[in-house]
């Protein structure tokens, strides 16, 4: 399969990357050449900035694309004018963050997304989320039924550069009281990167589509009980 991916050198995309070429695919990886310049020698680099300098992709036809790196809803058009009549189907990485509401237990596929208070807003720090979800229906009404839109949780493990979960298993690996947010009992979701990257490449070499949450473990987690197994999977597909 030729797989283009839209980043493919930073955490979930480094991951990608790393099993589709385990795996036997033709990998071309478009990014800005910022991170990982010597990554993958066996893939193809393609270096360019998304918003405004995908020329360099024009007359190349792929498989299936995987967008790992989309945050702005301006840009990802950009990325689905250009591929939509050469590529049959589209990937993009969302975020359960793109939900309009984070605290209900439960939540759905199908349940309300975020909203911006203006199609013009570019600030992805405080409308992060809701910039997903406007990306998410971007994508959708683009490619229909040949889009695939995963909305990961909260990600874990190697090559993860914001210290927002490992901090906690360091600080606990070690000795005397700590302090810890919530209750013991109270539950916790992560997702091992790696299980997430096998999980969407699988979903992606079946052509699958449709939106899926992606949480784990399959195990209960809870800030005071750690899952038997060091590894968390995919919930869904």
């Amino acid at each position: 399969m030729r797989l283009l991916l839209l980043g493919g050198t930073v955490f979930l995309g480094k991951h990608i990357a790393e099993a589709a070429l385990a795996a036997g695919h033709d990998v071309t990886l478009f990014h800005r050449g910022q991170h990982g310049r010597d990554l993958f020698p066996t893939a193809r680099h393609v270096f360019g900035d998304r918003d405004g300098g995908l020329g360099v992709l024009a007359g190349q036809s792929f498989d299936a694309v995987i967008d790992t790196s989309g945050y702005l809803p301006r840009v990802v058009r950009q990325s689905l004018r250009q591929l939509n009549r050469t590529c049959p189907h589209y990937t993009f990485i969302s975020s359960i963050n793109a939900y309009a509401s984070l605290v209900e237990i439960g939540v759905t596929e199908d349940a309300p997304r975020a909203q911006l208070p203006s199609e013009t807003e570019e600030d992805v720090s405080t409308w992060y989320g809701a910039l997903k979800a406007r990306c998410e229906l971007d994508v959708q009404e683009a490619f229909g039924d040949r889009a695939l839109v995963i909305r990961p949780g909260l990600i874990v493990g190697p090559d993860d550069a914001s210290d927002r979960f490992t901090y906690w298993v360091a600080r606990g690996a070690r000795d005397g009281e700590m302090l810890a947010p919530g209750r013991p009992d109270r539950p916790v979701q992560v997702i091992d990167v790696r299980d997430l990257a096998a999980w969407t490449l699988a979903m992606v070499e079946r052509g699958a589509s449709g939106t899926y949450n992606a949480a784990g473990p399959e195990s209960p987690l809870t800030m005071g009980v750690s899952p038997p197994a060091a590894r968390s999977g995919a919930a869904k597909g």
